[in-house]
């Protein structure tokens, strides 16, 4: 062989080793990580042995003899599959990511320390049950023996690895129960109410007069949508299920610090949600076994929030071999990591889901405020003012000022560019998250309660957030309870930001008493349904809850089904879950008879055909489902672009379908109008017509020409991504982390609720996170499905194996009777002390 081609060949050969070698490197450091499943380990401050079952999705059943010892084991296990996504956790709730990634977070770290939620924490723990500080204890110590066990950064996982080599990182702090309870505290931020909403109304005040802001909140339909809970009242101050009502009869501010106010909320990152708050909901619902093939209630939940990898969710089984007064659990379910305990599920009697009730537990306050004092009633008050230091990783440290008035911090004091003036020229913001509650003493009793009565009192100390939470129970009782602190405001009703300085919209130092709020059991109808609809009329309800809930869409939609399967037999687990994967839109049989009566002339014509037939189905190889979806988001972005300012356009949801429903009905409506067209007047049908012919051109550019070849699954797609270096910029990075894309059906306020914002494109943004069906005649044939996996490391087995069933609407076995947990484990792991 001549020597260039020899020494190419060689060349060629170093290379190919040196790939391989790097290879190898590469497998080696993502598998190093990987937890140990099989054979047995010692876990130092066990009592006794406790026994882990993991089946292939690598879901654990933890059994043990002592609730000490379980609750220790669980903060092992979620160290084992998800401690980096705990300690990103930690790191945001503290107002510290950017010790990890720099000044790139720096924004969300000077909101997160404005707001103080670790703080507030801190101020929690030592207030919880003496119990609940022993199980905080023993599941941190559990963590904590997992981290002495794995020191290097290669032993935790890839993510530390990758950080490592950044010179970030570092050496994680022991775990704590602030560390746990501060999550929760994220958990009551993305299910917040309707701050934004709040702010939204502010700015569109700017550009419109009130009446037209008020068309953009329409007042709940009561007429067309029932309520969750249909009967009862106060009486004799308590809520009497059986009870009838009485009859009852029926500011100048600167924009800038609405925008200041409206950026911060913004700079506090998404735990479980999605900047498009409009696409978190739920879903949940219960059925008598009156109805039911088995004779027993059928439960079902699926809580809507941002995508997440991994998921937000983490499926287990905590069992006391002997259940007893000392050791009282034996419940399964949706776990967060970070926090013992299981948050959804259901214990050997009793089972619960949760949906988001959205009461209105935040106001913003206007302030005059000078220098660091504030008015209030005619007075200069001192501000509450501390200081913050942020360090930042290959920077140096940053210090922030936060401020504080009677009502809660200024939110807008982290964004200093603009000067407001005006009369009001700061925005306080008061949320009951931010005093100390009990919440975690309820996940405990909760995970215990083995009746109604049990399940109430757990219910009454679940602070925030607030849920709405439905019951079932092995004797065939099914129920209903809102719990949470309410505020009770002395003026105003929670729509509007106010101000503070008069002391007139204050709150009340006690909320609304929990015998008064909505609850019950074993109603008429043999069903209750909750999805984020309003809970009660306010004709038969005095309290005020909000006014600004969900339009009761999918809960009118999950109702309809629910009357539609009584009528055709008993009802079992698979109607359940069809009902879960149902994806008809329900504002079609309103928009598309509108569309039909507008003349049209061009290619959208062929286009509009397809909705002539159409059902309303959002399925994947649904071509008139696709070009509806585009119709919808011209016709949203056409009627309110030039009227808003741009953080109040609409994303879509069924607030959007009441006012669009609504202007249907006024073809001159101003709204229709485009005021950027000088000396053209537009009305409902112009709008209609543009928004036909620019879907079509719009899909035709996506899609290609042939309209009956587009398909709604290749515009609604599922990016899964990791929820801090997936969004690095840096795309080898990305591509370790991140999966998808996964075509999914459904679509913004269908039931199988897989959102998308219209003012961007057709990708989803929030979705049914897990979905849970509980049947209380045999709980061992319950099912579950999770978002992605069990796993929280890049490349394991167990990832996102979840990902495509959940994608199809499948689900799994939820399995909890000890001989079948034992039959269907494909690892056993045993930890001794």
């Amino acid at each position: 062989m001549p020597w260039p081609l020899r020494w190419s060949a060689r060349v060629l050969t170093v290379l190919l080793a040196l790939v391989l070698v790097l290879a190898g490197v590469f497998v080696y450091t993502v598998r190093k990580s990987f937890p140990q499943v099989e054979g047995s380990l010692r876990l130092p401050g066990l009592t006794g042995s406790v026994e882990i079952y993991r089946d292939k999705s690598g879901i654990p059943h933890i059994y043990a003899d002592s609730a000490a010892d379980l609750f220790m084991a669980q903060g092992f296990v979620h160290a084992q599959d998800r401690f980096f996504e705990m300690d990103f956790r930690r790191h945001m709730t503290a107002g510290r990511l950017s010790e990890l990634f720099g000044e790139a977070t720096l924004a969300n770290d000077k909101a997160l320390r404005t707001m103080g939620w670790r703080r507030v924490a801190e101020q929690e723990v030592p207030n919880l049950a003496q119990e609940t500080q022993d199980y905080l204890n023993a599941y941190a110590k559990g963590v904590n023996a997992w981290l002495a066990a794995n020191p290097n950064a290669s032993d935790r996982s890839l993510e530390y690895s990758l950080l490592k080599i950044q010179g970030a990182g570092g050496d994680p702090e022991k775990w704590t129960p602030v560390d746990s309870v501060a999550w929760l505290k994220a958990m009551a931020w993305d299910l917040r109410s309707n701050v934004e909403d709040e702010i939204d109304r502010a700015l569109a005040l700017t550009r419109l007069p009130k009446e037209r802001v008020e068309q953009l909140y329409p007042g709940y339909p009561y007429d067309r949508h029932l309520p969750i809970v249909t009967e009862g009242a106060i009486q004799r101050g308590r809520f009497n299920q059986r009870a009838e009502p009485r009859p009852r009869a029926g500011r100048a501010v600167d924009d800038r610090v609405l925008d200041q106010a409206a950026d911060t909320l913004g700079s506090v990152p998404s735990t479980m949600g999605t900047a498009d708050r409009a696409g978190i909901g739920s879903n949940s619902w219960v059925v008598s076994g009156e109805y039911t093939a088995g004779g027993k209630p059928l439960l079902a939940n699926d809580p809507h929030l941002g995508a997440q990898m991994p998921s937000v969710w983490y499926q287990a089984g905590l069992h006391c071999r002997k259940v007893t007064q000392e050791c009282p659990y034996d419940v399964t379910g949706f776990t967060f990591s970070g926090v013992p305990g299981v948050i959804i599920g259901h214990t050997d009697k009793i089972a619960w889901g949760f949906t988001n009730l959205g009461p209105d537990v935040a106001d913003l306050f206007l302030e005059q405020v000078d220098g660091d004092t504030y008015l209030y009633r005619g007075s200069r008050l001192p501000l509450d003012v501390r200081r913050e230091q942020i360090k930042v990783a290959g920077g140096d440290p940053v210090t922030i000022t936060v401020k504080s008035t009677r009502h809660g911090p200024l939110i807008n004091e982290v964004i200093p560019d603009a000067k407001p003036s005006g009369e009001a020229n700061a925005v306080a913001l008061q949320w009951t998250a931010l005093t100390p509650g009990h919440t975690a003493d309820a996940i405990f009793a909760l995970n215990r309660a083995g009746g109604w009565e049990e399940f109430r009192s757990a219910a009454a100390l679940f602070d925030v957030p607030a849920q709405n939470l439905i019951y079932a129970d092995t004797s065939g009782r099914i129920g209903y309870q809102a719990p949470g602190r309410i505020p009770v405001r002395e003026n105003g009703d929670g729509t509007w930001p106010v101000p503070g300085w008069t002391g007139e919209y204050d709150w009340r130092a006690a909320p609304i008493p929990y015998e008064q709020l909505p609850s019950v059991q074993n109603p008429a109808d043999g069903f209750i349904v909750t999805a984020n609809n309003a809970v009660i009329d306010p004709s038969r309800y005095q309290p005020l809850l909000t006014k600004d809930w969900s339009y009761g869409y999918r809960s009118e939609r999950i109702r309809t089904l629910i009357k539609q399967a009584i009528q055709k037999g008993p009802i079992d687990a698979a109607a359940m879950a069809r009902i879960q994967r149902d994806d008809h839109n329900g504002f079609a049989d309103v928009l598309v008879p509108a569309l039909m009566e507008v003349d049209l002339a061009g290619p959208g014509v062929q286009a509009r055909e397809l909705l002539k037939t159409w059902d309303g189905a959002q399925s994947l190889d649904s071509a008139a489902a696709a070009y509806f979806n585009a119709v919808w988001r011209q016709v949203l972005v056409l009627t309110f672009g030039d009227d808003l300012p741009q953080a109040a356009r609409p994303t879509g949801g069924d607030r959007w379908y009441e006012v669009v429903r609504r202007l249907l009905e006024a073809p001159e409506d101003p709204f229709w109008d485009d005021v950027t067209t000088k000396d053209v007047h537009e009305t409902r049908d112009d709008i209609l017509r543009q928004a036909l012919a620019s879907a079509h051109h719009e899909l035709a550019g996506l899609l290609g020409a042939d309209i009956k070849a587009w398909r709604w699954g290749d515009l609604h797609r599922l990016e899964l991504v990791h929820g801090s270096l997936g969004t690095s910029g840096i795309a080898p990075i990305e591509a370790l982390f991140n999966r998808g894309p996964l075509a999914v059906a459904g679509g913004k306020d269908a039931v199988n609720a897989t959102g998308w914002n219209v003012q961007k494109n057709y990708s989803i943004t929030a979705v049914p996170s897990m979905r849970m069906i509980v049947d209380l005649s045999d709980l061992d044939k319950s099912q579950w499905i999770n978002l992605t996996g069990a796993s929280g490391h890049a490349f394991h087995d167990n990832y996102w194996d979840q990902a495509e069933a959940w994608a199809r609407g499948e689900l799994l076995p939820m399995r909890s009777d000890p001989e079948s947990v034992r039959k269907a484990a494909v690892h056993t792991l045993k930890l001794n002390p």
